[in-house]
């Protein structure tokens, strides 16, 4: 078979280190699939639609840092758009690849499906401007350049790409790449770099001793290969350190210097004071939402700061350019080892609170004994997902075990996208287990992918919280209204329409005693998806959920 433009595009993707590629397949890029397929490193993945692909793709890509997702021109690319939307928000890299009519067809103008019947067949490209950091129309001409280049800028800078591949143009013979993509470059300046060094020793050194620095770690370090220097850092002295909620598990929880997750005024005392009264504060890639800072009631000081994104630097009011956070970073960790070293008076750590009695296993389940024994139930090499709402603020106030990976989508917040996502979570990653926290309104909106997970022989834990729903839209308001209700199931029936051939099983949960049953049964047999439909009131919702809607109730009755 002759070697063609669809071939150059698989190997390409291979080379970043995609190895499944989700999405629906249409007439205009059947023959593209063919050359998926048929690769030898790639895995076709289907979905039952474009939507869930979409965020099967951004699942993975947050675990493998590049994935693919091919969908058909127009209803297909429209489909997955609020997934892609969502991948950009939250700096995720994609490949999203559209088949599209053929060249000649194009400049005839004609009137083909799936088109808006205008004769114009860059509308939907031009939809995904604001939502993607490069865009390609291929032609045999510019096929192998334009490939090498979005694939390059979606790799580089953690973002969607789009590329319009004409069925004529897929099939186009052209030559193997005839060498690697170009490897990703640090664009730090050295003087900035130098510049930058100077200032955040001497705010360190102003500091005096190592316990009265601090960390707070955000989302970006993650997205730009920050994770393991920022671990260099925090070994470098006895730094305590929080997160955000939406980089919850970038750091290793269990340790003794890490003191819990910040949210502004939501935050626990000792959390809260660990940021907010450090002498000098490392702010490492943070994006401070309204959801993930109390409503933006974070008090961080900026001349006791030094802030790192994703190319600049700043301590204090001055600010170095380009510097890349890794290498900012990494420039940290011999000052922080100096300074620990030169000794001081450690501040006491404070004692951790008593642990509170175990509820007894006839009380009926709430959102805090859930959580509670969800995260009881979490083993090291999980990966947690919890959809937004009660799912995610519930089980983000926990502290996760060591090698624990908590995917959550707070700024997006696009509900029912951890279902599909958890498709592609587990095999981005499949020595783990996947565990699912999602709300029953939710679950609704995705549960086509059950049957594609079944399907896949993965065995993820999905804990369906069934408080009959939309419980945070009634905590905003209306809690009363029919806006807020939903059409109530049987989520134990659920294997029977999903999985008849076998490969999943469910349960229901009212009780705390019935909730443990459920979840070790699911532990010790890690062959079967496990379905838990755990029962709680239908107005209960988590502490830190309960203040941010205050707060966002009040926001939205006032704009």
């Amino acid at each position: 078979m002759t070697y063609c433009v669809a071939d150059y595009l698989a190997d390409r993707l291979a080379e970043v280190g995609v190895e499944h590629v989700f999405g629906v397949p249409g007439d205009y890029n059947l023959a593209m699939l063919e050359h998926v397929v048929g690769h030898d490193r790639l895995r076709w993945v289907g979905c039952a639609n474009e939507l869930d692909a979409g965020y099967a793709a951004d699942g993975y890509g947050r675990l493998r840092g590049m994935a693919a997702l091919a969908t058909a021109f127009g209803v297909g690319e429209l489909s997955a758009i609020n997934a892609v939307a969502g991948s950009f928000a939250e700096h995720v890299p994609v490949v999203h690849v559209v088949g599209a009519p053929s060249t000649d067809h194009q400049s005839a103008h004609r009137m083909v499906h799936h088109s808006l019947g205008d004769g114009v067949f860059t509308h939907f490209m031009t939809m995904h401007e604001g939502i993607t950091c490069a865009r390609a129309a291929l032609t045999v001409e510019n096929a192998r350049a334009e490939i090498d280049r979005v694939v390059v800028e979606v790799r580089d800078r953690h973002l969607p790409g789009y590329l319009l591949v004409p069925t004529d143009v897929s099939a186009a013979a052209v030559d193997p790449p005839s060498g690697s993509l170009p490897a990703p470059v640090d664009h730090t300046d050295p003087e900035a770099l130098e510049g930058f060094v100077e200032s955040a020793r001497a705010l360190l050194e102003k500091a005096g001793s190592v316990d009265r620095v601090g960390v707070l770690a955000g989302l970006l370090t993650h997205r730009v290969g920050g994770r393991e220097v920022l671990r260099e850092l925090l070994d470098a002295g006895p730094l305590r350190h929080a997160t955000d909620v939406w980089s919850k598990s970038l750091v290793d929880e269990s340790v003794e210097h890490f003191v819990g997750t910040y949210a502004g005024a939501a935050s626990a005392e000792e959390v809260r004071s660990a940021v907010e009264d450090a002498a000098a504060l490392i702010v490492a890639g943070v994006y401070f939402t309204d959801l993930t800072s109390g409503f933006f009631t974070q008090r961080i000081t900026r001349s006791r700061t030094i802030e790192l994104g994703a190319r600049t630097a700043s301590v204090g009011a001055a600010t170095f350019s380009p510097v890349e956070l890794p290498t900012a970073l990494a420039a940290l960790v011999p000052l922080v080892r100096d300074l620990a070293e030169r000794g001081g008076v450690t501040a006491p750590h404070p004692a951790p609170a008593p642990a509170l009695a175990a509820p007894d296993a006839a009380e009926p389940l709430s959102q805090d004994a859930l959580w509670a024994e969800v995260a009881g139930f979490l083993r090291e090499g999980d990966v947690v997902l919890a959809d937004q709402g009660t799912s995610f603020y519930g089980a983000s106030t926990h502290r996760l075990p060591r090698g624990v990976d908590f995917l959550g989508q707070p700024l997006w917040a696009s509900i029912g996208y951890t279902l599909p996502a958890t498709l592609g979570a587990c095999l981005a990653q499949p020595d783990s287990r996947g565990v699912l926290l999602i709300g029953d309104g939710a679950a609704q909106l995705t549960v086509a992918e059950l049957g594609t997970i079944v399907r896949e022989g993965l065995a993820p834990v999905i804990v369906v919280v069934d408080n009959d729903g939309y419980t945070v839209e009634r905590a905003i308001h209306g809690p009363a209204e029919p806006y807020n209700d939903i059409v109530r199931w049987d989520w134990t029936a659920a294997p029977a329409m999903f999985a008849p051939g076998g490969g999943a099983t469910a349960s229901r949960a009212t009780t705390v005693g019935e909730l443990r049953t459920a979840l070790r049964a699911a532990r010790e047999d890690p062959s079967h998806t496990a379905i838990v439909q755990a029962v709680v009131p239908r107005d209960d919702v988590p502490q830190l959920l309960a203040d941010l809607t205050k707060a966002l109730g009040q926001a939205n009755s006032s704009s």
